[in-house]
């Protein structure tokens, strides 16, 4: 009977352990693929919520990203603050919305693990940065930086 018990306990103690060991294991797999994707510029962000200058937290219901290819980045994200001026009367589409070939594109992975990305479009009107910061687990948060809006960021995720 002890030697029963002995042995279930064993079992219990290598089952988990390998438990442990699998889910380690799924997690630095994880963070290869987030640094060779950031690395390669070939990920999608993508916005949970929104934080405008003035104002609490958004919660998005609609899907919205910011799509980075080595050639192009793609942006579809909403916009919550004020416009300062050069926005046509009337304008009912108010989001960060463009598609850029010409940009600037500067990764720097710190110490723990995480991502400062800088991306500087230089073929969008009154757009001077974006700037993300991405964690080793994939989650993080995208700062836009405007001319003649206020500055806005967003939590999310990478894909």
């Amino acid at each position: 009977m002890k030697t029963l018990r002995n042995l279930l306990i064993l079992v219990l103690i290598v089952g988990i352990g390998s438990s442990v060991a699998v889910a380690q294991n799924k997690k630095e797999k994880k963070r290869a693929t987030i640094k060779n994707n950031i690395e390669n510029k070939h990920y999608t962000f993508n916005a949970n919520n929104a934080i405008p200058l003035s104002g609490g937290t958004i919660q998005l219901t609609s899907e919205y990203d910011l799509k980075i290819t080595p050639d192009s980045i793609v942006s579809f994200l909403p916009y919550y603050g004020v416009a300062h001026f050069d926005v046509p009367y009337g304008s009912t589409d108010l989001g960060i919305k463009f598609t850029s070939t010409k940009f600037e594109y500067k990764a720097v992975q710190k110490k723990k693990g995480g991502w400062e990305i800088i991306i500087k479009p230089k073929d969008v009107k009154n757009l001077q940065s974006m700037t993300l910061f991405i964690s080793a687990d994939g989650y993080g948060s995208l700062a836009v930086n405007s001319v003649n809006r206020d500055n806005i960021s967003f939590d999310g995720y990478l894909e």
